[in-house]
């Protein structure tokens, strides 16, 4: 039947967001996303329109997923505590896989993909620090040596930071002491 999906598009967007993740935006092209996927090209141009809609459309479940364990950790009573799970979080997500992934929104941000994709990682990045700033202004995260506004502002580059530097050193033990030094400087 003409214009029904022949695909589990599910599926797919995993595989293209494993795809992304592991090669990078920049060097995730159509016939990688066609092969990987098992889905021929013109199928999935005529289903997505193209890489930056297919990105867009798979990096949707990376974000909420993202978004969802950073609420999570930070939702502790101890700053000291909710702060290192926040890091434990973010440190695990771009540590995963074999050989390690890295962090796919930092990674997007740098290569420069579309004015669909950046604006999209910028609208992340905002959702990100909403997330943070909203744990962070909970009462009993109060005592930090920020207000919350820039510790959230801070945290969010800090762990950017944190992504390029996996990329350098792949030593998660070393981001983790270094994410240690970070929160008690802000939980003094």
């Amino acid at each position: 039947m003409a214009g029904v999906k022949q695909f589990d598009e599910a599926a797919v967007m995993r595989t293209a967001l494993d795809l992304f993740w592991r090669k990078g935006f920049a060097a995730t092209s159509m016939p990688d996303l066609a092969e990987a996927t098992g889905v021929q090209r013109g199928s999935l141009y005529h289903a997505y329109g193209g890489k930056d809609a297919i990105f867009l459309r798979a990096f949707e479940a990376y974000a909420d997923r993202l978004l969802g364990l950073v609420r999570a950790a930070l939702d502790h009573p101890d700053p000291r505590a909710a702060l290192t799970a926040f890091f434990d979080a973010v440190i695990s997500n771009m540590t995963s896989g074999e050989p390690p992934r890295g962090c796919l929104s930092t990674r997007t941000a740098v290569e420069a993909g579309g004015p669909a994709v950046q604006d999209r990682i910028r609208r992340w990045l905002a959702e990100f620090e909403a997330a943070i700033l909203t744990a962070l202004n909970a009462p009993p995260m109060r005592g930090l040596a920020l207000p919350p506004p820039a510790a959230a502002e801070l945290l969010v580059t800090f762990s950017r930071g944190l992504a390029v530097m996996e990329r350098v050193h792949h030593d998660p033990e070393r981001l983790r002491q270094t994410a240690r030094s970070l929160v008690a400087v802000l939980v003094p």
